[in-house]
């Protein structure tokens, strides 16, 4: 099946500031984050995606057009709905009772006024894999997607890839303009790449087969 690049849109004046933009209108990158994207579309350069999908928010696209002119948009790759929290620094949210349940229990946690962490990531996983399915028809198993989110949205999807419950994807980090790379095959997903943000792309682009890449596990661990 195909590999999808899951990237993280670069940073914002609010990542850096520590507040929590959510879905709130006129987030752009800041500098650090339009220098990011400039190195992320350099990392595309001469590679070519079957498909290039973002959040709707313009922190996604404008990291996404950085990529390809083609940007395709889906709703359920938006930031989670944060409800009341969407605007308030991270410091003043921690000492709210509600930060210890996304903190260590997030499969339980609705925010007031917002959507829910199970809602968010099964709306998600959703998309990735309708996506996916789409891509594996028509250019192919072979194929290269991206799809571009947010940090929670991402983590929620990692999470599923590998298996663990939501309450556990506190444990996995997804910095601005990163690439996870996972491979849905008929057997199970692959995690490829994690939070990458330096190295070569080419690899993940495969030589030339009409093969679809196996689903087994590589007992022993391969040799890469």
């Amino acid at each position: 099946m195909p590999v999808v690049l899951l990237i993280r849109h670069g940073r914002t004046a609010a990542n850096a500031s520590a507040t929590l933009a959510g879905r709130a209108p006129g987030v752009e990158l800041d500098e650090t984050g339009e220098a990011q994207v400039r190195r992320l579309g350099e990392r595309f350069a001469g590679l070519t995606p079957a498909r290039v999908v973002s959040s709707p928010l313009e922190r996604c696209v404008g990291t996404a057009k950085a990529i390809a002119d083609d940007v395709h948009t889906d709703e359920r790759l938006l930031e989670c709905d944060y409800g009341a929290w969407t605007g308030r620094r991270l410091g003043e949210l921690r000492r709210m009772a509600l930060w210890k349940v996304v903190q260590e229990h997030p499969s339980g946690a609705t925010f007031p006024g917002g959507e829910s962490m199970r809602s968010m990531q099964g709306r998600a996983v959703e998309a990735i894999r309708d996506h996916d399915a789409q891509v594996a028809t028509g250019a192919g198993p072979n194929a290269v997607w991206v799809a571009v989110s947010h940090g929670d949205v991402i983590k929620s999807i990692v999470a599923d890839a590998l298996g663990l419950h939501l309450d556990q994807f506190q444990r996995l980090v997804i910095n601005p303009a990163s690439i996870t790379a996972v491979s849905y095959t008929e057997r199970r997903p692959f995690l490829l790449r994690l939070n990458d943000t330096g190295d070569d792309l080419r690899g993940l682009w495969p030589r030339r087969s009409r093969r679809a890449p196996s689903s087994d596990g590589i007992v022993g661990g391969g040799a890469g």
